[in-house]
């Protein structure tokens, strides 16, 4: 994969002319692109033809090792150009804080004033990947129609030859990112004229001229002089990898920052033993000047020089962890830390195919894995022994990580009946170590042979451990929510009883949000000739209130089964709320339903007021009596409403998770209920239910759980 060329194959071309190298389409491409717009950086990316990743096949106007942590995207990840390839459209970023409100994880990584389009390179049948383009953070926040139009059209024309080069088995490579040469043989590329050089050379403060990859390309002799460098070693090299005191990511980031935001930086270093420089770097799309001079009272500033002996790790590595770590702080469940592994830290470390082990009772179990067409090879990994010789158990075991170049040095260490042969030709087995304990081990797998050089082991190490702190939150989440959703399930009625008179129907729905638990409660109690029906919500979304809300719903129960009327009923659920100190409040609505008087008594604790729909099809919200919120007032008083149900009523009970959502006002919201329940009325209760709720705000995304209760009176006895 890759690149495309623009040329013909050496078995297409005359044997004259096979020697020839193809024009670099996409190189050109962009570079027409970045021209015509005005921007200062981009990439072409080409999606992989095996798996749903993007590749970079070309970077201009910037090293390419500012993307590093976006080399390789999965489709789905949360970035520009996986959103444009996704929904076929262009992407705009308008600068610094767009970035961060929407893009947070590019924002950590790269926290400097840009703007940036993101256009995928498609055909109305076929994507081919995407393209974007940077332009410096004085850019104005919306892009012009003018620029989109030539976006979008250039990303078009590059979809339709690359469809005629696939189509042609043009072969497909990557082609050389487009820098700037450095001028390395003296200063007439960089200064212009001798004369000019010579002047510089004079200058009482320090120049140096910096390439797109930050080498020096010239400095004068007062640079030489203010750095403690001879010219000679300065020449083709970074400053902070020559340069022992520069040896700092803050540095390097002003250097990347400048270039990214094409904005005037700078920063102060400590020469040792005691001379603070100061450096201050002019970018252009070419590269950088920068000017060296003596920092002035910087003393106070109390700003700490690096330490002998400190090696700090590369920028790059410290992007790369920053912006993984970002994506595994989405995590909730077991379930998302294995998608997010696959989609975010796979890509970006070459691996198409993963194992995420634990450990249960003294054997390995399957957490989650991706990448195996046949899922009986990941089986293997489930249920063996953690004592037993295998790689995923010793790794799991020892705390330390185990690399396998190809397959013969994992056969080599362990036999082929202890490896578990998956098909793949290259391994990396982490620890996950999390709070000082090991959590379980991730298996990383590689279609090729794949050496692990120390860097990357450090890197791969130092996921492992971001892997393991996600994965130890989710496993105790998912606890937390079996818990909570057997709870929940053991407190609600699993069916309603059948009353003579009435036909109900019920129906309830968790929070979308939280722990997927709340304190909404419903129940309906047959009496003597008559029956009760209750519905209430316990302040709280967590397994206290679903537990307060049983308890509430079993008092209910029990005063009616005794015969209290329902003033009464409230007044000692009331009580008890405040007897058992549980400093949560809850709202309530109870009926004592007499169909064959076609009559309701209703008593209200702050619980939404019900809707009524007459045979006719007229709704109307009932303006009941009622108290305040059970829980607060010992010596409250809850007065009764007599309600008409004759034949052919319904009686719409619900709880506030079904009209309350963020900006919407409540009594616009009662309207829209009212409404639903005028159009949908004659349904059958359950399928009348369904269509209340489908067609909520709570339909969607629900901050708080949602029952119903639904009554119609009938004639049947």
């Amino acid at each position: 994969m890759v690149g495309v060329s623009d040329g013909q194959t050496s078995a297409q071309a005359p044997a004259a002319a096979r020697t020839r190298v193809g024009r670099p389409l996409l190189s050109l491409a962009l570079a027409s692109m970045m021209d015509e717009v005005h921007a200062h950086s981009g990439a072409v990316y080409l999606l992989a033809a095996d798996e749903p990743v993007l590749e970079m096949a070309v970077m201009a106007g910037l090293p390419r090792a500012f993307a590093a942590p976006w080399e390789r995207v999965g489709l789905s990840a949360p970035i520009p150009v996986a959103e444009a390839v996704r929904e076929r459209r262009l992407v705009w970023v308008g600068g610094e804080q767009d970035m961060a409100r929407r893009y947070p994880r590019i924002a950590v990584v790269l926290p400097y004033p840009f703007a940036l389009a993101a256009v995928p390179v498609a055909t109305p049948t076929t994507v081919y990947g995407a393209v974007f383009v940077t332009w410096p953070g004085s850019h104005p926040p919306e892009l012009s129609d003018r620029d989109q139009e030539h976006l979008t059209a250039a990303c078009g024309r590059l979809a339709v030859r690359l469809k005629r080069a696939v189509e042609e088995s043009r072969p497909l490579y990557a082609e050389p990112d487009l820098l700037a040469a450095p001028a390395m043989g003296g200063v007439a590329g960089t200064l212009g004229t001798v004369e000019a050089a010579r002047m510089v050379a004079r200058l009482p403060y320090g120049l140096c001229s910096l390439d797109l990859n930050g080498r020096v390309s010239f400095a004068n002799a007062a640079a030489a002089e203010l750095i403690g460098a001879p010219v000679s070693q300065l020449l083709g090299s970074q400053l902070w990898a020559t340069v022992p005191w520069l040896n700092d990511p803050v540095y390097e980031d002003r250097y990347r920052a400048a270039l990214l935001s094409q904005q005037t930086t700078s920063f102060v270093a400590l020469r040792p033993p005691g001379d603070w420089l100061s450096f201050r770097l002019y970018p252009s799309t070419t590269g950088l000047s920068v000017r060296v001079s003596r920092a002035r009272a910087v003393a106070e500033m109390n700003r700490a020089g690096p330490r002998p002996g400190d090696s700090p790790s590369r920028l790059v590595t410290i992007s790369q962890v920053l912006s993984l770590a970002g994506a595994l702080t989405e995590a909730v469940s077991v379930q998302d830390v294995v998608q997010l592994v696959a989609d975010e830290i796979a890509p970006a470390v070459g691996s198409q195919a993963l194992v995420l082990l634990g450990s249960r009772a003294g054997r390995l179990h399957v957490l989650g894995h991706r990448g195996y067409a046949d899922p009986h090879v990941v089986e293997r990994f489930d249920g063996l022994p953690l004592a037993e010789q295998t790689p995923g158990a010793h790794v799991l075991s020892s705390g330390v990580p185990a690399f396998f170049d190809s397959r013969e040095q994992l056969e080599r260490l362990y036999p082929v009946r202890h490896s578990t042969p998956d098909g793949f030709a290259a391994w990396a087995y982490l620890p996950l170590i999390a709070s000082g304990r090991p959590v379980g081990t991730c298996v990383l797998a590689y279609a090729d042979t794949h050496p692990f050089p120390a860097d990357e082991r450090a890197v791969l190490t130092s996921l492992g451990g971001l892997i393991a702190q996600a994965l130890e939150r989710a496993v105790l989440y998912d606890a937390k929510h079996q818990l909570a959703h057997g709870l929940q399930q053991a407190l609600l009625p699993h069916s309603l009883p059948t009353l003579p008179g009435i036909e109900a129907a019920a129906l309830y729905l968790p929070a979308t949000q939280g722990m997927d638990i709340g304190g909404d409660f419903y129940d309906l109690v047959p009496t003597r000739g008559l029956a009760a029906a209750v519905i209430g919500d316990v302040q709280g979304h967590n397994v206290t209130a679903a537990g307060l809300m049983g308890q509430i719903r079993t008092a209910v129960r029990a005063y009616t089964t005794v015969g209290q009327a329902p003033e009464e009923v409230m007044r000692s659920t009331n009580r008890l709320l405040i007897d058992l100190g549980a400093e949560l409040f809850a709202s309530c609505l109870y009926l004592r339903l007499d169909p064959e008087r076609g009559r309701a008594v209703m008593a209200r604790a702050g619980h939404p007021p019900p809707l009524l729909r007459r045979p006719d099809g007229q709704v109307r919200v009932l303006d009941l009596a009622g108290g305040p919120l059970l829980g607060i007032d010992g010596s409250a008083t809850y007065p009764t409403t007599e309600v008409e149900l004759t034949p052919g009523c319904v009686l719409a009970l619900y709880t506030d998770g079904l009209i309350e959502s963020p900006g919407v006002d409540i009594e616009d919201a009662l309207a829209a209920l009212g409404q639903r329940l005028t159009e949908a009325g004659d349904l059958p209760l359950d399928e009348l239910a369904d269509a209340l709720v489908r067609s909520s705000a709570a339909a969607q995304e629900r901050i708080d759980d949602v029952a119903v209760l639904l009554l119609r009176a009938r004639t049947d006895g």
